[in-house]
């Protein structure tokens, strides 16, 4: 076994307070963070060089937005999966229209659309976003039968996945021919062997198991991940207050503890890792009241290598739907 390299982070970079945060995303030329707050349904930014003194709440959104990514040829806004599919919003004031919807019509009417929502998703490299949707927690009970979408650049609407419970961390290798995704429930974070050219996903296999002695906690999952530029990957652990670095092979080399339990998502900033959480209070906190001192916190910290880049959308700004007196209407 690799000797394991140990960080230890004892503050928060941004009391935040997040109920579920997540989704954070580096905007390298600004050298921001925006950030996601699931529940509150909210969207954040940071300014990096400015400091935590400049953390602003950009909107209160009226639906929830799981996970964002950027547009090739539109540095001003974002496309993002949300509550009842894909959107594109506005960087600076959070103002969004819809793009994509992603249920049937026999599942919208029944009522799947309410009852899920989006969560992670990324941006492959040939510009097509995969974005899982799984149950609302707010809204309707534990089920295993979410699903990853991928939209095409011809803005296309495909379902790779099916029987998904809690969609997390989709990320590729660097040789771009492998993809993994974590199930969080299942413990596991899967790899596919993956066909650029077509989007196929295929031989679906373990990656990475939590343990079964239970080291890092009873209940801890893996959560969001991304890969840094030597292949290695960095993951998340809900209910575990870690993020683990984990080798090609599916070891961990090295563990970030940090001082909260609901760790959610790491992004690269440079060499920086910054990192988001949930359980600070809101709608399905423990009576309203944070887990822990720090819980819903974003933290900052440098691992020493930077992360491969992330791709960028290639639909451009095609609009087919939409959403009136808050209901969505068709395309």
């Amino acid at each position: 076994m690799p000797e394991v390299k140990l960080y230890e982070v004892t503050k928060p970079y941004i009391e935040t307070y997040c109920s579920l945060g997540e989704g954070p995303f580096w905007e390298e030329e600004t050298n921001t963070v925006r950030f996601l707050d699931v529940e509150k349904q909210e969207l954040h930014r940071v300014n990096i060089d400015e400091g935590p003194s400049s953390h602003k709440l950009i909107k209160k959104l009226d639906i929830s937005i799981g996970c964002t990514a950027d547009i090739e040829g539109n540095d001003e806004e974002f496309i993002f999966g949300g509550k009842y599919g894909y959107g594109i919003a506005n960087k600076k004031t959070g103002d969004y229209r819809w793009v994509k919807k992603v249920w049937s019509e026999d599942e919208i009417k029944a009522k799947k659309h309410e009852k899920f929502r989006g969560n992670d998703g990324a941006v492959d490299s040939q510009g097509r976003f995969w974005a899982g949707f799984m149950f609302d927690p707010l809204v309707e009970e534990m089920r295993s039968d979410g699903a990853v979408f991928r939209l095409n650049p011809d803005s296309s609407l495909d379902r790779p996945l099916s029987d998904i419970c809690i969609p997390n961390g989709t990320t590729w290798n660097k040789t771009d021919d492998t993809m993994f995704f974590a199930d969080s429930p299942d413990k596991i974070i899967y790899q596919f062997n993956f066909d650029p050219k077509t989007g196929s996903v295929t031989n679906k296999r373990p990656f990475f198991t939590m343990p079964k002695d239970n080291k890092y906690g009873e209940n801890a999952v893996p959560d969001g991940h991304c890969i840094d530029e030597e292949g290695y990957m960095w993951t998340a652990l809900h209910d575990g207050g870690r993020v683990l670095r984990i080798s090609p092979q599916g070891e961990v080399v090295a563990e970030i503890k940090l001082p909260t339990s609901q760790i959610t998502c790491p992004c690269f900033v440079g060499t920086q890792l910054f990192i988001t959480s949930s359980g600070g209070g809101g709608p399905s906190g423990d009576d309203g009241k944070p887990v822990d001192k720090f819980a819903g916190s974003c933290f900052l910290v440098d691992v020493g290598v930077r992360g491969l880049k992330r791709f960028k959308f290639k639909g451009g700004e095609k609009v087919e739907g939409g959403k009136v007196d808050g209901k969505v209407v068709a395309e």
